[in-house]
């Protein structure tokens, strides 16, 4: 996989200045009350989210599984709740040219047994049909629930755009479902980690909307309001099953 090209064309990036112990940490201590209130303010949306009302939703909208048709009611599993991630297609294309970001934040939601452990169960409603997205499922080596959206997406998404990528929060009340949220763009952040942890870092994410000082690196080669997240025209992680030895063909070959 080659270097992604940097706005600063080789040259070294700029520095933060440089100071004393006593001072960073007081600059820090100036920063830490900011990330305190953050962290307060997200609690309190939370616990606003916690107070939602829900609408009810079929329960026996049909998805496609591994052994066909199925409910979802079936999706959670016997559990009370269920999370489910929209995963965006893109029809006869083949790994290559599968949803960057979608992917990006599937990769990341690998342990489920903390969300088992709330009675809550995740699994990927891919909005493509489910052969095709299940081999696409096998080629990144992902072993999260995985159904096909298709027979119902649009009673599912109702109200919302089908085709971009959505998180959508269920209750099951006995044989009966609910809706209790729904976020999509950037509220699927929800699931990743690596822009969390790039966050933390002086570089940040290195996206060129981020407001950083003059000279810090830089991902070219995208809109302002697009993320990049792809390398040499796939998905980052691909690059590594592709060095596996996998294939990336998603339909059966004749």
């Amino acid at each position: 996989m080659a270097d992604q090209d940097r706005t600063t064309r080789g040259r070294a990036p700029a520095l933060p200045p440089v100071t004393d112990r006593a001072a960073f940490q007081a600059e820090l201590d100036r920063l830490r009350i900011r990330e305190k209130a953050h962290t307060r303010e997200g609690d309190a949306i939370a616990a606003a989210r916690r107070r939602l009302p829900m609408v009810e939703v079929a329960a026996d909208l049909e998805l496609t599984g591994p052994d066909g048709p199925v409910t979802l009611l079936d999706a959670f599993e016997g559990r009370r709740q269920l999370v489910a991630y929209y995963f965006m297609w893109h029809d006869g294309h083949d790994a290559a040219g599968q949803c960057e970001g979608c992917t990006w934040v599937t990769s990341q939601v690998q342990e489920l047994s903390y969300l088992h452990s709330r009675d809550i169960t995740y699994a990927v409603f891919c909005q493509g049909p489910y052969g095709e997205s299940r081999r696409y499922r096998d080629f990144m080596g992902w072993e999260v629930p995985w159904y096909s959206a298709l027979p119902s997406q649009d009673e599912l998404l109702t109200g919302r755009r089908v085709g971009m990528m959505h998180i959508v929060c269920y209750l099951r009340d006995g044989d009966r479902v609910f809706e209790t949220y729904w976020t999509t763009l950037r509220g699927v952040e929800a699931m990743d980690y690596s822009y969390a942890l790039m966050d933390l870092t002086v570089y940040g994410r290195q996206e060129l909307w981020e407001d950083s000082p003059s000279g810090w690196p830089a991902v070219q080669g995208m809109p302002v309001d697009e993320v990049r997240l792809r390398s040499d025209g796939r998905p980052i992680p691909q690059w590594s099953r592709l060095a596996a030895g996998r294939s990336d063909a998603l339909t059966p070959r004749p």
